[in-house]
């Protein structure tokens, strides 16, 4: 009993290592697929989803795959992280392991673009330290009652952000926090500050000339390019420390470089 059960013990190490090795030829294969796909300079990082993968692959479909991309350069950002989480993925098995062209079909995409702090704090004149916070209802009803315009409570969380740092007045360094609109307009990031206060989110508001100088530094629009795999953006937020376009395109063909519609 005790050699038969070092045997499938034996043969389960055997399934899971030749597994996770085809899995891992198939990941490199998508990622050089993906690498010309996305544009990148790079292979990305690529995770077929689901074990057992063999499974998947005898049948050519798969659930999900993830493709990551860290230290992206666009204009004059240098830190974007690129995601694409493919759904329904067809694709055979000696098709992505042959030496010929690669042709994926997909039934999803959801695409994203993360702009960290330190690309923002580059865009923004004299500003350093600079954090991307979240903000809630609460957030937004205290800084009506600390002076701030009535049209904060009118914001939905979900549409703004709170950029604080440090800048240099009249030879100091003070701590400067800002409520802004978060909005997406042509698929770029635009913030429009909304209220501005200088030693901390508790401060007392500023003169309003002053209130409009800061507001206009803070004015930005960002580009940070197109979503991976031709996804249409549909949603900016602030995600854990930094702004995040996120969108979806369905049921796509990719192969020879290029992206097309299947419906």
């Amino acid at each position: 009993m005790r050699r038969l059960v070092i045997a499938l013990l034996v043969l389960v190490g055997l399934f899971v290592a030749v597994d996770y090795g085809a899995a891992a030829l198939a990941e490199s294969a998508v990622s050089r697929q993906m690498r010309e796909q996305i544009g990148l300079v790079d292979d990305p990082s690529v995770r077929i989803n689901g074990f057992p993968f063999l499974t998947q692959a005898i049948s050519g479909d798969y659930s999900s795959v993830d493709v990551d991309a860290e230290r992206i350069r666009v204009g004059e950002l240098q830190e974007l992280t690129v995601h694409a989480q493919l759904r329904d993925v067809s694709a055979p098995l000696p098709m992505l392991l042959g030496s010929g062209p690669k042709s994926l079909s997909v039934k999803e995409v959801e695409g994203i673009v993360q702009i960290p702090a330190s690309d923002v704090e580059r865009l923004v004149p004299g500003i350093e330290k600079l954090r991307i916070e979240n903000v809630d209802d609460y957030a937004l009803e205290q800084a009506v009652d600390e002076g701030g315009d009535k049209s904060l409570r009118t914001i939905d969380p979900e549409n703004a952000v709170r950029l604080a740092g440090n800048i240099t007045l009249l030879g100091e360094e003070q701590e400067v926090a800002v409520i802004a609109m978060l909005e997406l307009v042509d698929g770029q990031a635009q913030i429009v500050p909304l209220d501005v206060r200088i030693g901390g989110i508790d401060a007392d508001p500023l003169p309003p000339s002053v209130q409009r100088t800061l507001q206009q530094q803070f004015t930005l629009r960002i580009d940070p390019g197109s979503l991976p795999l031709a996804a249409t953006p549909t949603k900016l937020r602030a995600v854990g420390g930094a702004l995040e376009i996120s969108g979806y395109a369905d049921d796509l063909t990719l192969g020879d470089g290029a992206v097309s519609a299947t419906g």
